[in-house]
């Protein structure tokens, strides 16, 4: 089963060819996203120009995935995964440490909440987005990219 990150959403919708092709192959039946990229789904789409055209197409879409939702086992693992960069990558003197913030070391709070509904429900995740192989780097996650056919 694979979920699909916000970008290997967006690429279906806007009907590129690439990761399209390989969702069809695969079957809406493989695929699902989850809660987190629903929201930046729509975001983008009330920021756009065509608001009720991309909200219709974002929700049309999506009725054909399963979306995932967070409950207490994935904000378990989301802890985890937002202390294991800051282990690893942050100031080692501990006054500094303590005021690092995630995005600091170049990690963003939405891509460790999507990465661990991926490992909670052992879901390969689908991202062109290069901060999944940095989280790559601290826990070990299936990371496949569509766009760029790279597995």
């Amino acid at each position: 089963m694979y979920l699909l990150d916000t970008n290997d959403c967006s690429y279906p919708i806007a009907k590129e060819a690439t990761v399209s092709n390989r969702a069809i192959a695969i079957g809406t039946e493989n695929l699902a996203t989850c809660f987190i990229v629903q929201g930046e789904l729509v975001f983008m789409a009330e920021k756009s120009e065509r608001k009720q055209q991309n909200l219709a197409n974002v929700n049309n879409f999506l009725q054909y995935l399963r979306i995932y939702l967070a409950n207490e086992i994935t904000a378990v693992i989301y802890g985890e995964l937002k202390a294991a960069p800051i282990d690893e990558f942050a100031p080692k003197e501990k006054n500094q440490r303590r005021r690092t913030k995630i995005t600091d070391i170049g990690f963003d709070d939405n891509d460790l909440w999507i990465a661990a509904i991926a490992i909670q429900h052992d879901l390969v995740l689908v991202s062109a987005d290069s901060d999944f192989q940095r989280i790559q780097t601290v826990r070990d996650i299936p990371v496949e990219n569509w766009y760029n056919n790279q597995t």
